[in-house]
């Protein structure tokens, strides 16, 4: 009898669920959506039912054609740096903090006077930032004292989904290590964080390697999701760590891109990496030993689809009309626009901006406006923006080793012309995989197949994933793009004062 692994990306936007063969191939993928709930400027929350009706819901469907007894194990990838407080029984409290949720800027600033920035960078391999999730525990305490106090654990998005599926209250090593309140050379709660952060290490889950086998479906979710008792749950990892094994990232000194919602240039390496300017972040990885130096940027596909939503209702009218992709249209608009966008700079936070700026005051601009931008000279001066913006990313990982070479993975990869733009600005080689939207989803499976002993080791990845298509920079552009990096950077510095004044004025 075939045997199959099944993999959950548990992302923002929606639950992608995906059933693997043990050899390897993709049998058949489910993705139910759900809404994120933006307000008061800077909350982003989630309805974790939302969450949990969508695996319920994707996994019946990938399965309804099989022997439910012949799936073994279910893993995660998701997205990081939420927030879920939970009682004893596992039910939350509230509605889930995600990773775009600044609102906690206040329990930042109490972190740095308390243990200082420098040492919670060392401690953690990150900056304090009201994005992560101890600051948000802290702003319940705050704000929210009856929920905080009948708070038993604090959860991530995937290991919410584990409990309501196990029972067990756990996180794996990739996962803590995007809280703020994580030992990351030690793999433990860093005890000087939760004091400093007066929060209590009974409220933090168990720590367990990505592989490790939590428990197996209790009876009533496995007549939930369509399966038996007999199928495990491996605890698997965070989108971040997971999308740098989807890549093929398993070896030091292996650099990936990924596009996305959000994007992150990251790869791979045997010891903490921290940059001089604090401008990346360093996770565990889902690979035992390993960690992955990462700078991560808050709104790189979503300004994408800011301006379609903004600016583009006659090609969303067309292309439905068509049958086709709304992107496809907005891709031949920006080939309509000269490289360099005439002059127009877009600054691409939207929401804020985690690396390069960890300011959680910035706000989205044009610049540079004129009478002769057009709609074209809009649009690709979003995606040259987000490229520019990663391109301060690329540079702080050039301070441990030279990169030619990015893989590039990612929803947002699949298009030609954004890959060739993020090529020209970065001035690298481009290196498109084949599953550029499963690359997390593959990596959830191969952490299942490796957990529970169908695959040896990590190697097996490049079974999975093939590179498929070259972009290489075209040298004629770098004057336009030098000068364009210039205007970028002088517009945010310009900028700084002013989001200082709307931050008091709010």
């Amino acid at each position: 009898m075939e045997r199959y692994l099944i993999a959950h990306d548990l992302g923002t936007s929606s639950d992608k669920a995906s059933l693997f063969s043990t050899e390897g191939k993709l049998v058949k993928s489910y993705t139910i959506p759900y809404d994120v709930h933006f307000f008061h400027k800077n909350y982003a929350e989630q309805n974790t039912e939302d969450w949990w009706e969508a695996v319920c819901t994707a996994t019946r469907k990938i399965v309804e054609d099989i022997d439910p007894k012949a799936v073994l194990a279910i893993s995660f990838s998701s997205q990081m740096q939420a927030c879920v407080v939970v009682d004893k029984e596992g039910n939350a409290l509230r509605p889930a903090m995600i990773w775009a949720d600044q609102r906690a800027e206040e329990q930042a600033e109490q972190l740095v006077q308390k243990i200082g920035a420098k040492r919670l960078y060392e401690l953690n391999g990150h900056r304090v930032s009201a994005s992560y999730s101890i600051e948000k525990l802290m702003w319940i305490r705050d704000n929210e004292r009856e929920i905080y106090e009948k708070t038993y654990k604090m959860l991530l998005a995937k290991d919410y989904i584990i409990c309501r599926l196990t029972g067990e209250f756990v996180t794996d090593y990739s996962e803590a290590s995007g809280t703020d309140a994580f030992d990351l050379k030690r793999l433990k709660w860093s005890g000087e964080v939760l004091e400093a952060a007066g929060i209590s290490l009974d409220k933090m889950p168990e720590l367990h390697a990505s592989t490790d086998v939590i428990g197996s479906l209790s009876t009533s979710a496995a007549e939930a999701l369509g399966l038996t008792t007999g199928t495990v749950v491996v605890c698997g990892g965070g989108d971040g760590p997971c999308s740098a094994l989807g890549a093929g990232s398993i070896e030091s000194g292996q650099m990936f891109l990924s596009f996305g919602t959000s994007s992150w240039i990251a790869g791979t390496t045997d010891e903490v990496f921290l940059d001089q300017e604090k401008t990346l972040i360093c996770f565990g990885h889902v690979i035992p030993g390993k960690y992955m130096p990462c700078g991560t940027m808050q709104a790189a596909g979503s300004s994408y689809s800011y301006i379609k939503n903004a600016l583009c209702k006659e090609e969303e009218k067309l292309a439905e009309e068509q049958g086709e992709s709304v992107y496809d249209i907005l891709n031949q608009l920006v080939l309509q626009s000269p490289v360099g966008a005439k002059g127009l700079v877009f600054l691409p936070y939207m929401l804020g901006e985690r690396s390069p700026r960890w300011n959680p005051d910035t706000s989205g601009s044009f610049l540079g406006i004129k009478m002769e931008h057009e709609k074209c000279d809009y649009i690709r001066a979003v995606l040259e923006g987000v490229a520019m913006n990663l391109s301060i990313i690329l540079e702080a990982q050039k301070e441990r080793t030279e990169i030619t070479d990015l893989v590039l993975t990612g929803g947002g990869a699949k298009g030609d012309v954004l890959a060739q733009i993020l090529s020209d600005v970065l001035n690298v080689n481009l290196h498109r995989l084949d599953h550029v939207e499963e690359a997390t989803s593959i990596a959830a499976a191969v952490i299942a197949g490796v957990g529970v002993g169908v695959f040896e080791d990590f190697t097996v990845i490049h079974q999975f994933v093939k590179q498929v298509r070259d972009f290489v920079p075209n040298q004629d552009v770098q004057g336009v793009y030098e000068e364009q990096k210039v205007r970028f950077e002088k517009g945010y510095q310009c900028l700084r004062e002013y989001y200082e004044v709307e931050k008091r004025g709010n």
